[in-house]
């Protein structure tokens, strides 16, 4: 085999000389040979005159894109690989250009370290496509993340890896603090698989009791417990050669836990109280804002589940550590407001955004958007000023409220509603479920109606002390 002296080639493709000349000093700073282009023409006349080992282009090329260049380059020279820039980084552009072929997609402005790592990349991809003759994995067509926006370095990543792994059939974890939109990825991967046309279902593990979880999940035959006056499919058979979505995995039980892993192992299932299996082919996504690995450590979750259901784990930033990317979901809701009330939407000053920029949001993006939503419903004259926003966005953190939680009464009572409801009011057979006795549900039941009823004439007194003032 020859081995080639001379330096590297890359192309720079950009419609802004400035930016160009920017682009072509930092890959020249690493050894490169570096030529300019200015358009899609030029730049595949360069093409023509002399090969080049990398692809450099900007999104934006006047009437023109990056991704037709792209296009044109996979028929001519699809082993050479094309990187997209730009600085308008979007879920979109980047499952576009991720979608259609692209080696990778960086947002400006560009760091020496990163354009360096990326051209080393790029060239070993080079040389390796060249001996092996190895073709790009297709994906399917791009899909919008709605409330997922940014273009900080932590979220071109989720972009690239859903683009990457979504054509696949493996199960995949999402981990993440409540509210980054953990369900609006497993959407996003459901939707550009082949699986598209199919269900995708969604399911909380933690909103369902244990009792009727394995119920929802797997489904039972007539007769399985008293009430069950007909068979009933689970979510799993409801998701069948579509995606299932596992939300908040980490509080499954270990009885389920087992039981999960052997549906997955096995790809089938046997409802309760049944005997025959039942195939079913279903894509897990599961996620979580628990810490899987240290609950594994503890013994508290299977270690061969996590496995099974961590074959590509995607993890979301915290709001927190992508401030950049808060200006970016402003306008992004701003704008779903616009649509949604047909009004034109009104715009941050400058002191609200710097409020806005400077809270830390514990609730995440889900709480950035209700605060959005509360400026818009509020603000005056068109623009968003300190005015409309919470007291406790003004003051830079999250207020800390003392926890409510329920009391063991409220709690009881929940359950035994829940069991109730399960049973369709059987209530035998939700005292068998509960544990205790009928006389013991039936004496609940007195005491929940009696407090009901205390309450309500509290209410009619104050009513009428209200009146008479």
């Amino acid at each position: 085999m020859v081995v080639s002296t001379h330096p590297p080639r890359v192309l720079v493709v950009d419609d802004e000389p400035e930016v160009a000349r920017v682009i072509a000093r930092l890959a020249e700073s690493f050894g490169h040979e570096v030529v300019i282009a200015k358009s899609v023409d030029e730049a595949l006349a360069r093409f023509g005159e002399a090969p080049f080992d990398v692809v450099l282009t900007d999104l934006r090329l006047g009437r023109e894109d990056g991704l037709a260049l792209l296009r044109s380059l996979q028929s001519r020279a699809p082993d050479v690989p094309v990187v997209v820039i730009t600085g308008q980084a979007t879920i979109d552009s980047a499952m576009e250009a991720i979608g259609q072929g692209a080696y990778d997609y960086l947002a400006k402005p560009i760091e020496r370290g990163a354009i360096g790592d990326l051209l080393s990349r790029a060239l070993e991809r080079r040389r390796l496509a060249e001996a092996a003759r190895s073709q790009s994995a297709d994906f399917a067509p791009p899909y919008a993340l709605e409330n997922i926006a940014g273009h900080s370095a932590a979220m071109i990543d989720v972009y690239k890896t859903v683009a990457r792994v979504a054509a696949g059939r493996s199960s995949v974890l999402i981990l993440g603090e409540s509210g980054t939109g953990k369900e609006l990825v497993a959407r996003s991967l459901h939707s550009q698989s082949a699986r598209r046309d199919r269900r995708f279902v969604p399911v909380n593990v933690s909103a369902i009791p244990e009792g009727l979880l394995e119920s929802e999940l797997f489904g039972h035959v007539r007769g399985a417990f008293t009430g069950a006056t007909s068979a009933r499919r689970g979510l799993f058979e409801e998701a069948h050669q579509g995606t299932l979505f596992l939300d908040e995995i980490g509080d499954l039980s270990p009885m389920l836990q087992a039981k999960l892993l052997r549906v997955i192992q096995e790809q089938s299932l046997k409802p309760v109280g049944g005997n025959e299996e039942v195939k079913v082919d279903v894509r897990i996504v599961a996620a979580t804002h628990r810490h899987l690995e240290e609950m594994v450590r503890k013994g508290t979750f299977r270690e061969d589940l996590y496995f099974r259901i961590n074959v590509v784990s995607i993890a979301l930033p915290a709001l927190r550590e992508r401030p950049e990317d808060i200006p970016v979901l402003i306008e992004h809701f701003l704008r779903k407001f616009e649509q949604q009330n047909r009004v034109p939407a009104p715009r941050c000053t400058p002191g609200a955004l710097s409020a806005l920029m400077s809270y830390n949001w514990p609730g995440n993006v889900r709480e950035l958007e209700n605060v959005v939503e509360r400026a818009v419903l509020l603000s005056r004259d068109g623009a968003i000023t300190l005015e409309a926003l919470p007291p406790h966005v003004l003051g830079g953190s999250a207020p800390r409220p003392l926890p409510q939680f329920p009391t063991l009464d409220q709690t009881i009572d929940r359950y035994v509603t829940q069991v109730l409801h399960h049973t369709r009011g059987n209530r035998t057979e939700a005292a068998r479920i509960l544990g205790i006795s009928r006389r013991t549900l039936h004496r609940m039941e007195e005491r929940k109606r009696a407090e009901q009823a205390k309450s309500e004439d509290q209410d009619r007194d104050n009513l009428s002390r209200g009146a008479s003032s």
